[in-house]
């Protein structure tokens, strides 16, 4: 069944007026959700699918993984009453929490469609929640004016509270249980990943593009302490070209800036959480709770804890040569968190080193083996009791070795063995000499 024609009206108990197309058909300027969005990047400008009125696309994301892990640690004991608060929570193989994302995208207009995600389920909440929605307008023939058109031939604007573009590695990474476009099961260790409102520009012209972005620098919007409140600008420039018939390049260089912030989320907004279930966490936090997969949701990741003012910049080399693949992400952020009501006295900086190489086989590459070195490095937040006192950089490594079958362009099987390791942590801290290492097998649909 490719469409069907039904009333809105009685599917979902709204009176539109009008009749309505739900469908499971593509949209314009659209990156699909399945095996034909790999290495799909910003939507393109060519107008491939016909308009025929509204339509309504309803997918999906699904997910499971089975987790096979084991961590470990040299930390000092701290006791608190017979609770050592350095001891790793023990861990078994077993599987992790099933994942699910709804995804409603509608076809508004000729050249106008909204995009809306809900996670239904996801390690950090057990409820619905919305992940975030925007317009995006590809064609303005409603101002009914030559020159404006000619100018959307070539431009793509985005308004709403949506994934901010910066970098590539977005793209490429898992999104709660959108899984399938990501060759491994875990994303990078500093996940630069979070939703902010504002408006997006894309201007693309022969293989070169220029992105410019404005928004409110949170991951919800916010009225109050406006002394803190600063916007964000985010930009990308670049090139992609298929230079011959067996051979892309693509090259972007992204900067994110902000001045000031109540609480910016750039490393810390993927709220649907990680793969890596538990590996690190302790038992039991300071109060006697006991830790749970949500409240410690960030496994095996690191926010450098730059909450207050941010500047980051990332640059992401792409290359597809046959089967070959191979995707760089070198990246720099330099910034302060607050201590309480204070900024940080001094600004710190993290580093993210990542490549991922990736070869796909099989007459339509339904199969691939993949390996990634991601390694980053950074200065901890100081304590608010010594606020001048500087933690010495810590560094944190990550290998992932393994492969995938495309079962069909919806559902994709992958697995992956990891090793991750956490260097020159202070000994009171539950991370010295720690490292966590297994395999990962994972399911994934996209729809």
């Amino acid at each position: 069944m490719k469409k069907l024609a039904l009333s809105l009206g009685l599917l979902f108990g709204l009176n539109m007026g009008a009749m309505a197309q739900l469908t499971l058909s593509d949209m314009q300027y659209w990156r699909p959700y399945d095996k034909r969005g790999l290495n799909v990047f910003e939507t393109g400008k060519a107008d491939t699918t016909a308009y025929e009125g509204i339509k309504v696309r309803l997918g999906g994301g699904f997910a499971q993984q089975f987790q096979g892990l084991q961590h470990r640690n040299t930390a000092t004991a701290i006791m608190q009453g017979e609770n050592n608060l350095n001891q790793l929570m023990p861990i078994e193989n077993g599987f992790n929490l099933a994942t699910a994302n709804l995804n409603l995208d509608v076809q508004l207009a000729d050249g106008i469609r909204l995009n809306l995600i809900t996670y239904l389920s996801s390690r950090h909440h057990p409820e619905a929640w919305v992940k975030g929605g925007y317009i995006q307008i590809d064609k303005a023939e409603f101002l009914n004016s030559n020159f404006v058109n000619s100018v959307f031939q070539n431009l793509t604007v985005r308004v709403g509270h949506m994934e901010i573009n910066y970098g590539d590695a977005h793209f490429r990474r898992t999104d709660n249980a959108h899984a399938l476009q990501n060759p491994f099961v875990g994303n990078y260790i500093m996940d630069a990943f979070t939703t902010e409102i504002g408006a997006e520009a894309v201007y693309q012209y022969k293989g070169f593009l220029a992105m410019g972005s404005v928004t409110g620098g949170e991951i919800q919007g916010g009225i109050t302490n406006p002394g803190q409140r600063k916007p964000s600008f985010i930009g990308k420039i670049g090139y992609d070209n298929q230079l011959a018939e067996d051979l892309r390049v693509r090259l972007t260089g992204s900067v994110y800036t902000t001045a000031g912030s109540a609480r910016n989320t750039l490393y810390g907004g993927d709220r649907a959480g990680s793969r890596y279930y538990l590996v690190m966490d302790p038992a039991r936090i300071a109060n006697g709770t006991a830790v749970t997969a949500t409240t410690h949701f960030t496994s095996g990741h690191i926010n450098p804890g730059l909450t207050n003012n941010i500047t980051a910049l990332v640059v992401n080399p792409f290359v597809k040569y046959k089967g070959l693949e191979f995707f760089g992400n070198f990246e720099q952020a330099k910034g302060k968190g607050r201590l309480g009501a204070n900024d940080e006295p001094a600004d710190r900086t993290w580093r993210q080193l990542g490549t991922d190489l990736v070869y796909r086989l099989g007459a339509n590459e339904n199969f691939y083996v993949a390996g990634r070195y991601n390694v980053v490095n950074g200065r901890l937040a100081p304590s608010a009791a010594t606020p001048n006192v500087l933690n010495n950089e810590v560094t944190l490594t990550r290998v992932q070795i393994g492969g995938g079958w495309f079962v069909t362009k919806n559902i994709l099987a992958k697995a992956e063995y990891v090793k991750q390791q956490y260097k020159d942590f202070a000994p009171t801290d539950i991370r010295h000499g720690g490292q966590f290492d297994g395999f990962m097998i994972e399911g994934a649909i996209s729809f």
